[in-house]
C-alpha cells in the first residue's frame, strides 16, 4: 500500500475549530483559530481539522472577511506558479476547446473565481485586451504567474488590471491599476461592439447576457421593443439586428447612451436611446397610451450587502410591478437581476407577488444566468449570480 504525501511543514498551519472538512471554500474566522504568528495577508497556508488531519491548502487573510479560501484538497498538489499555470490552462481549455467560444464572440469570460478553482481572480477578454479584477490578497501575491500563464494563450494581448478599492482595503493589498487601455471593437453572433475597459462604465459590455441577448432577439422578432436599464444597449440591438419592429432604451446615464448609440450605429440598425429615470418615463409613456411587446429590465447590481436583501427585493418589485403597466396581454417580459445575493428562489417569489398585485398572469417560459463561460461550483452557488428569467404577460 502506497504511503501518503508527506506534509509541506514549510507551510504555516491553520487549523479548524471543527473536525469535518468545511463544505464551502470561504472560512470565516470564527470557523477557525488564529495562528500564534501573524501572516501576511495571502499567505498560502495548510489547512488542518481540529483532529490535526490534513483538510486542504489555500490564502490566508486575518484582516479580510473570508479568512481562509481554500484552493485545494489534494495533500499531494502545491499551491505554487505551476499550480496558477494548470488551472489558468484548464479555464482555457473549457473556453475553447469544450464551448467553442471563439466560433461566437471574441469578449468572454476567461476565469471565473471560484467556478475555475481560483478564488479571488476574474478575467475577462475584450478581443486583445484581458482585464484582470482581483478580489484576494493571495491572487494579487501570484499576479506574475497569473499573467504570464495568460499570456501563454493570448499572446501578444493587452493586459489591464484592477482591484476595486473596498476589496483592497478589506484584503489589505495595494493593487497599482496600469494604463487604462484604448477602447476596442468587439463582436458576438455577427454583431459589432463598443468595449472600454476602465473607462468608468465597468467596459460599456457585459458578456454574461450573450446567450440571452440571442435568445431575446429570437423571441422579439416583430415586436415592439423596450429595454429598460439598457446600458450600451446591446439587447435592443440584437433585438432590431433579428428582426423587431421598434427598439427604445432608456437608461439615466448619459455617457453610455453614447456608446449605445454608436453600436446601434455600427451594426445599421434603428434605435431610439433616451435618457431618464426608468419609473418616470414609463409612468409618462402609459399616461399616453403607450405598450410595448417585448420588455426587458436589467437594472444594475443592487446590493453587496447581506442585511439590505429584503430591500433589494422591494426595489426589484416595484421595478417589474411597473414594467407590467406598459407590457399588452400576450407581451414578454425578460427581468433580470445581477444580484449575487438574491436567490433565484427569492427573485420568482418577488415575481408571483408581482403578478398577483397586478391582477395578471406571468408565465415563466426559462429560467437562464450568465453564459456557460461564468460556471459555478455546487459547493459555491454565489457564482450563479445572474437570474434572467424570460415570461409571457397576459
Amino acid at each position: 500500500m502506497p504511503l501518503p504525501p508527506a506534509v509541506d511543514a514549510t507551510l504555516p498551519v491553520i487549523r479548524l475549530k471543527s473536525d469535518r472538512a468545511p463544505g464551502h471554500p470561504w472560512v470565516w474566522s470564527a470557523q477557525l483559530h488564529k495562528p500564534e504568528t501573524k501572516l501576511p495577508p495571502g499567505s498560502v497556508v495548510e489547512i488542518h481539522d481540529a483532529k490535526g488531519r490534513f483538510v486542504g491548502r489555500g490564502f490566508w487573510n486575518g484582516h479580510a472577511r473570508i479568512a481562509l479560501r481554500v484552493l485545494s484538497t489534494d495533500e499531494a498538489e502545491a499551491i505554487d506558479a505551476e499550480w496558477i499555470f494548470a488551472r489558468i490552462a484548464q479555464a482555457v481549455q473549457l473556453r475553447r476547446d469544450w464551448l467553442q467560444l471563439d466560433q461566437t464572440s471574441d469578449a468572454w469570460r476567461v476565469i471565473h473565481s471560484e467556478g475555475d478553482g481560483l478564488s479571488g481572480l476574474i478575467v475577462d477578454r475584450y478581443a486583445d485586451i484581458l482585464v484582470i479584477e482581483y478580489f484576494a490578497a493571495g491572487m494579487w501575491r501570484f499576479r506574475e504567474a497569473i499573467h504570464a500563464a495568460l499570456l501563454t494563450h493570448f499572446p501578444g494581448a493587452r493586459l489591464y488590471w484592477f482591484a476595486e478599492s473596498h476589496v483592497q482595503r478589506q484584503e489589505s493589498f495595494d493593487c497599482r491599476t496600469g494604463d487604462v487601455p484604448e477602447a476596442v471593437e468587439v463582436h458576438e453572433h455577427g454583431l459589432r461592439f463598443h468595449a472600454a475597459p476602465g473607462s468608468g462604465h465597468k467596459t460599456g459590455f457585459f458578456a454574461d447576457q450573450r446567450d440571452n441577448r440571442r435568445r431575446f432577439a429570437e423571441l422579439a422578432k416583430g415586436r415592439r421593443v423596450l429595454d429598460l436599464c439598457c446600458n450600451a444597449g446591446g439587447f435592443a440591438v440584437h433585438a432590431m439586428a433579428a428582426g423587431a419592429r421598434e427598439a427604445v432604451g432608456v437608461d439615466l446615464d448619459a455617457g453610455i447612451l453614447e456608446v449605445a448609440r454608436a453600436n446601434a450605429a455600427a451594426n445599421h440598425v434603428a434605435v431610439t436611446f433616451e435618457q431618464s429615470d426608468i419609473f418616470d418615463w414609463v409612468r409618462a409613456a402609459v399616461a399616453h397610451g403607450e405598450q410595448y411587446d417585448a420588455v426587458i429590465l436589467d437594472p444594475a447590481k443592487l446590493t453587496r450587502d447581506r442585511s439590505k436583501v429584503m430591500d433589494a427585493l422591494k426595489k426589484y418589485f416595484a421595478m417589474n410591478r411597473m414594467a407590467l403597466d406598459i407590457i399588452p396581454p400576450g407581451g414578454l417580459l425578460l427581468t433580470c437581476s445581477c444580484t449575487g445575493l438574491v436567490g433565484e428562489a427569492d427573485f420568482l417569489e418577488m415575481l408571483r407577488r408581482v403578478a398577483l398585485n397586478a391582477g395578471r398572469e406571468i408565465q415563466v417560459l426559462q429560467v437562464s444566468g450568465a453564459g456557460a463561460d461564468h460556471p459555478f461550483r455546487t459547493d459555491v452557488l454565489e457564482g450563479r449570480y445572474l437570474k434572467a428569467v424570460f415570461c409571457r404577460v397576459d
